[in-house]
């Protein structure tokens, strides 16, 4: 509809989702039944030549094998986007009339030359702070736009919107400067390398574990996150309503991010879109390390609490979330971590894939939220040495070529794998002993024709078992010729006299049979 129309939009836009089957084939629009079955759940937008946005997760995918999804992807919107182009053509002839491209504002090279030729040297003063801190590294880019504004606001006879082209044409020199700084001496605004990560700290079970049944610390830079986690019985599984109907996880983390981590007063309350994306991420990159229920029974709820940030709070709370549930004594499948990537790209380069484009484009590891500001790509990715398990792709130019897609992979698998291996040495394997806090589960199985009359009439007798016994809570499954029982308490000797109660309720003692 709108590159129908008069509006000015260039290029067209289309998407699809890609799925992976058992044998390692793609699958372009998977039906649902697929993705269930699916190792790869991957949506991928972009141009008839470059890739826009990626979002998904992943069962441990290598990295060719993402870029193989990535590139089967865009064969399909290569050809969507010739389509619409197509259609959009013959649309606009049929109605005479031209997309309004004169109404897009730019601006004025000659602002921009004039700015970068007066301000220039001061700008390479301001990036050369070699600050790890945050404010400090601001402050210095405060001082040159504060100069800027100066100079070019006091004159007369401004157009209509010349501020805004003073601060677009700032953000632009910044943004240069910062890539030449990296081209030229391979360094940073705050002294790292490109490839280089913050400096990290971890402090596994850092609170006690009569508050909560697993914490952890994780500090890169001026990013914290403070990860706890409960375990529970399937009373605790999160619930949620939707079109699909009612639907409950077992495994689920809660992000929450304040406006003090930024040094900020604000509202707090409900979470944001902001959070909720975030918390989404990081729960897919920790999803496919969760054991199955028979191997751990409980139910797992992730808090991370961003208590200060400076660039990629999320994969920070894929790192703390991995360390407390390590600390809980949940038997991962294996550790994961992420890692931020971004992007500084000449000005002239932010049209679309190209071959100049992937020579000059300059890629961070672990960006900071200034490189996210004044940078192009902000690309998210969870895993471990072996494979990816979720990640995701914003950009703020005309597309991205696979090529250069294909360096931030490689460059992202040697960033997490450094962090991953800071998080090993703080937490190498999960705690033996659950907390004493945890409750305690006592799972038996009885006749599907007892069930009755464990529950009672209204649910009577289970609710004297929980109250005489000092129960948390009595769960039932039926299903075929037997029942399950599961008991849960803060104490063992609780859930044995409420079984040895479940058992004398059991007529048909013969085929009563505790399973644990």
């Amino acid at each position: 509809a709108l590159i129908a129309s008069p509006i000015p939009y260039e290029k067209s836009i289309s998407g699809v989702c890609v799925g992976m089957d058992a044998k390692g084939n793609y699958i372009i629009n998977p039906s649902r039944e697929q993705l269930g079955e699916s190792r790869l759940n991957l949506f991928v937008s972009g141009t008839e030549d470059s890739v826009m946005m990626i979002e998904g997760a992943a069962d441990f995918l290598t990295e060719e094998e993402m870029e193989g999804a990535i590139a089967a992807g865009m064969e399909v919107i290569s050809m969507q986007c010739k389509g619409i182009r197509m259609f959009a053509d013959a649309a606009l002839k049929a109605r005479g009339v031209e997309p309004k491209l004169h109404l897009v504002r730019k601006v004025d090279d000659s602002l921009y030359e004039e700015m970068y030729d007066k301000f220039g040297p001061d700008m390479d003063k301001g990036i050369r702070t070699g600050s790890r801190l945050k404010a400090e590294v601001y402050s210095a880019f405060d001082v040159v736009e504060k100069k800027v504004k100066d100079h070019f606001l006091a004159r007369e006879d401004q157009p209509p919107g010349y501020d805004i082209d003073v601060k677009t044409a700032f953000k632009r020199m910044a943004s240069e400067k910062m890539r030449e700084l990296a081209v030229s001496e391979d360094l940073r605004v705050d002294g790292r390398t490109t490839r280089e990560v913050r400096p990290i700290e971890i402090n596994a079970g850092y609170l006690p574990t009569e508050c909560v049944h697993g914490s952890a610390v994780f500090t890169r830079g001026e990013t914290q996150s403070l990860a706890t986690v409960t375990l529970g019985d399937k009373g605790s599984r999160q619930r949620t309503e939707t079109l699909d109907g009612e639907q409950s996880k077992r495994f689920y983390l809660q992000y929450i991010f304040p406006p003090s981590s930024v040094g900020e007063c604000g509202r707090v309350g409900t979470p944001g879109r902001r959070e909720i994306g975030h918390g989404n991420l990081a729960e897919r990159g920790l999803r496919p390390v969760i054991p199955p229920e028979s191997e751990f029974p409980y139910n797992i709820r992730v808090e991370s609490l961003i208590t200060e940030s400076c660039g990629s709070s999320s994969m920070a709370s894929v790192c703390s979330g991995t360390l407390a549930m390590l600390d809980a004594g949940v038997p991962l499948l294996r550790p994961v971590a992420g890692v931020a990537m971004g992007l500084l790209l000449p000005y002239d380069q932010k049209q679309g894939a190209g071959s100049d484009q992937d020579d000059q484009a300059v890629i961070l590891t672990d960006i900071l939220g200034l490189e996210d500001g004044l940078g192009t790509m902000d690309f998210k990715v969870t895993g471990d040495a072996k494979g990816i398990t979720a990640f995701q792709l914003d950009i703020k130019c005309e597309g991205l070529s696979l090529g250069l897609l294909k360096r931030a992979l490689e460059q992202a698998k040697e960033g997490r794998l450094h962090i991953l291996y800071h998080m090993l040495k703080a937490k190498a394997k999960h705690s033996e002993v659950l907390s004493p806090a945890v409750p305690k589960m006592m799972t038996l199985k009885v006749p599907q024709a007892a069930i009755g009359k464990i529950i009672g009439p209204g649910g009577a007798m289970i609710r004297s078992l929980i109250e005489d016994f000092g129960l948390i809570n009595i769960d039932i499954e039926e299903g075929g010729s037997e029942g399950v029982v599961v008991i849960t308490s803060l104490s063992e000797e609780s859930n044995k006299k409420a079984g040895d109660k479940v058992a004398f309720l059991v007529e048909e003692s013969n085929n009563f049979t505790p399973a644990g």
